[in-house]
């Protein structure tokens, strides 16, 4: 039977920069690799998305990858820069914590570079439940994008293995599909993916189903272990 292994990037680097890996990250993607090959994981196809973060980590780990821009992340700056505006005039609470998170990531060593803030929460609820008005990609046409590039599966042949570099919510939106779950919980799902974690798909004629979910046995260190 064949596989697929969906691979979310090793960590990025900050706010202001986060298309790239941070050191870690690229530390995440070697451990990543050694493993695989530790493991007789060798790839017949080695796929990414568009994003900087995910083709780096695959070059790290096993290769230079062809690209799928379906398999690229939502535009997180391009919510907040549109969306944001409109939190804050409506939304007091939002606007002082947003203050409060452009002000604490002025430092490079700020904790907030490394996690998903209550401001992050609420501006992508707005652009999930389509609240505001937004020129960019929607939710629905994030989804229906993420989605169909599970047909990837399709073209896996016998007993063939491929490694698929990406980030945490089209894994998230993924695994709901084949789980045939919420949207709410592809959400669910994407939150407690760590960086450079595997999760296994198997493909056996036509029909795939989930083998594991966020594996991080090559990351045996407390401080390989990131989400963001």
């Amino acid at each position: 039977m064949s596989r697929v292994y969906l691979i979310r990037h090793g960590q990025a680097g900050l706010r202001h920069d986060y298309d790239t890996l941070s050191d870690l990250g690229a530390e995440q993607a070697r451990a990543l690799g050694d493993w695989m090959r530790r493991e007789g994981i060798k790839p017949g196809r080695v796929i990414a998305g568009t994003l900087k973060r995910q083709i780096e980590t695959a070059r790290i780990a096993v290769g230079e990858p062809e690209i799928e821009p379906r398999l690229a992340e939502f535009d997180l700056d391009a919510v907040y820069k549109a969306l944001a505006p409109h939190l804050v005039r409506d939304d007091e609470e939002f606007r002082t914590e947003y203050a409060a998170l452009r002000e604490a990531v002025k430092l490079a060593d700020a904790p907030q570079h490394r996690q998903w803030t209550k401001t992050d929460v609420s501006v992508f609820r707005a652009w999930y439940e389509n609240r505001y008005p937004f020129d960019g990609e929607s939710w629905s046409a994030f989804k229906t994008r993420v989605q169909a590039s599970m047909e990837l599966c399709a073209a896996v042949g016998a007993e063939e293995q491929v490694a698929i570099f990406t980030s945490a919510t089209p894994i998230g939106l993924w695994i709901s599909a084949i789980l045939g779950t919420s949207d709410e919980n592809a959400m669910r799902l994407a939150g407690a993916c760590y960086n450079a974690s595997v999760t296994t798909l198997r493909v056996h004629r036509g029909d795939v189903r989930l083998l594991g979910f966020n594996a991080i046995a090559h990351l045996p260190e407390t401080q390989l272990r990131t989400f963001r």
